[in-house]
């Protein structure tokens, strides 16, 4: 567990660490709740697109949704 510090705009910088383990990078989003006293951050799942019936799926986008499956699998989240 490590101490962080909240700044004058309320924001608070996550540690390499815990960064690290989750894979968060910037620009991912967090889902933020409360429970009792406790602050609880966690890595957004990434939503998978909706494709309409009967439309063409490109290559390049079922290539895209192999490796962030694949990512997803060897990485985690």
């Amino acid at each position: 567990m490590k101490k962080v510090k909240i700044t004058r705009s309320y924001q608070v910088t996550i540690p390499v660490k815990v960064r690290e383990k989750l894979g968060i990078e910037i620009g991912d989003e967090l889902i933020v709740r409360v429970e009792e006293n406790r602050i609880i951050m966690e890595k957004a799942e990434e939503e998978l697109p909706a494709y309409e019936i009967g439309r063409k799926i490109g290559e390049r986008e079922i290539e895209e949704a192999l490796l962030r499956g694949l990512k997803r699998a060897l990485i985690g989240d």
